[in-house]
């Protein structure tokens, strides 16, 4: 806290140099030189207010095992947070004691940007330094792992993984009352459950990972119970298997009841407005980038064959919402390609095939290039696809494939979108591997974010046009 609390003052006493000196002839103050002093006062304001933020935000609670980029958010979070505590502070004091004058702006933009970048550096540097002290082996915590089974031994291989932490397994208890069991992945099995408080009394440790079986939750209540006697951290794994999960699992306090996440989708609050966001603007600019090669395209549709140019199948998206997508028609006549969709007992024998007799030339060049899907960029206005998600799929093989592929409805927790993870990475078609595709679909469900959908976009450019197996 010393550290952070000269880091904020330096800030402050840069702010207010750099907006009054430095760019003082770039950006004239309104104030008088004497009133310079005024802008003073936000310098020895800031400062408490501000740990009064990091403190709301929890930026000191001690969690060796997180990670640098949850620790850099709670950093930005708790200087705007301190920023907005102290303007309205001033504010509220300024006609009582400063006869109204009014503080810079500059000032306080340029605080918030020095602050949070020589935190967001010292934090790092300081991280860097105690993982080196961690490696030679100081600031090192013992634990004891309750659990000989697959979870115990997931759990040790999982911390051992993490070195970085500074935590590191002492030996093992089992998860049985009695144990003839001496070792376990190379440390010492120190007995049963049965003989904790004995085993806890003649070793020193500072926590104690309880990763027994599911099978065996029932002694869960009681461990904990005696664990309450002894000043060491406690932590439950929960025998889960991670496998299908949308995101990662994530505890929460909801009025003092605990609740443990497992499915959850990654676009609810900011994270939904943000992509949507994304999606009309993207969605907008791309339609006036390609208005005239569409209009083009569908001139060409048009001469190729009867019916209508553009095409409109049924489809499943966010939480298994019926909505038609668009498409340019590819096949000579629309019957064949409404056929060729609402043929259910084919199953994805329905699916068109190489050299298929029933698409068109123009057709054949428009799915080649992926151009034939250029209309759904109108569901993605209508807010019904997104740019970037699973690729949608027809009701009838969905209600198929959720029997026949554990795990496969999970991407409906997401919107559908008109590129993917699987696409971008050459899983198109009816020639590759469906599990490969749902693996690559859960993956980005489970890891979404903002970047991870540039990324793609950007992978898309490159990729996710021409492909060997679009046909």
């Amino acid at each position: 806290m010393a550290c952070d609390t000269t880091i904020i003052i330096a800030a402050a006493l840069i702010a207010y140099h750099l907006r009054f000196f430095t760019f003082s002839e770039v950006i004239p103050p309104r104030d008088e030189v004497f009133k310079l002093a005024t802008h003073m006062i936000p310098i020895f304001v800031v400062c408490p207010l501000t740990f009064l933020a990091a403190f709301m935000v929890g930026l000191y609670q001690p969690r060796r095992d997180q990670r640098f980029q949850y620790e850099a958010i709670s950093i930005i979070k708790t200087v705007g947070l301190g920023l907005v505590i102290t303007v309205v502070v001033l504010s509220f004091f300024k006609n009582i004691l400063f006869e109204g004058r009014h503080y810079s702006g500059w000032q306080f933009a340029i605080f918030a940007c020095v602050a949070t970048w020589m935190l967001l550096l010292w934090r790092l540097v300081f991280r860097i330094t105690v993982r080196l002290l961690r490696s030679r082996g100081w600031n090192l915590r013992h634990v004891a792992i309750i659990g000989t089974g697959r979870l115990g031994q997931v759990a040790y291989h999982t911390i051992q993984r993490n070195s970085w932490t500074g935590i590191k397994p002492a030996y093992f208890i089992s998860h049985h009352e009695t144990t003839s069991r001496e070792s376990c992945l190379d440390l010492p099995v120190k007995g049963g459950i049965s003989q904790l408080e004995e085993i806890l009394d003649t070793t020193d440790i500072s926590g104690v990972f309880i990763a027994i079986p599911g099978g065996t939750g029932k002694l869960l209540p009681d461990l904990i119970r005696r664990l309450e006697r002894y000043p060491l951290d406690v932590r439950v794994i929960p025998d889960m298997n991670p496998k299908f999960l949308t995101i990662n699992m994530a505890a929460h306090d909801l009025d003092g009841m605990p609740v443990l996440s497992v499915r959850e989708s990654p676009l609810g609050g900011w994270g939904g407005i943000t992509k949507r966001t994304m999606d009309l603007i993207g969605g907008l600019v791309l339609l006036v980038i390609f208005a005239i090669p569409m209009l083009a395209i569908g001139l060409a549709v048009r001469m190729s064959g009867k019916g209508s140019i553009i095409f409109r199948q049924e489809r499943m998206s966010l939480n298994g919402q019926h909505f038609k997508i668009f498409k340019f028609r590819t096949m000579r006549h629309a019957d064949s390609e409404r056929l060729a969709i609402e043929d259910i007992g084919k199953g994805t024998d329905a699916w068109t095939k190489p050299n298929d007799e029933r698409i068109t030339p123009v057709g054949k060049f428009l799915r080649r290039t992926s151009l034939d899907e250029l209309p759904q960029l109108f569901n993605v206005v209508l807010g019904e696809m997104s740019l970037v998600g699973p690729r949608p799929e027809r009701p009838e093989l969905i209600e198929q494939f959720r029997e026949d592929w554990r795990g496969y409805m999970l991407r409906q927790r997401v919107k559908a979108g008109m590129t993917g993870w699987a696409q971008v990475n050459g899983l198109r078609g009816s020639s590759t591997s469906l599990r490969k595709r749902l693996q690559y679909d859960l993956f980005y469900v489970r890891n979404w974010s903002f970047m991870f959908d540039v990324r793609i976009l950007w992978m898309t450019i490159f990729r996710g046009f021409v492909d060997p197996n679009a046909y």
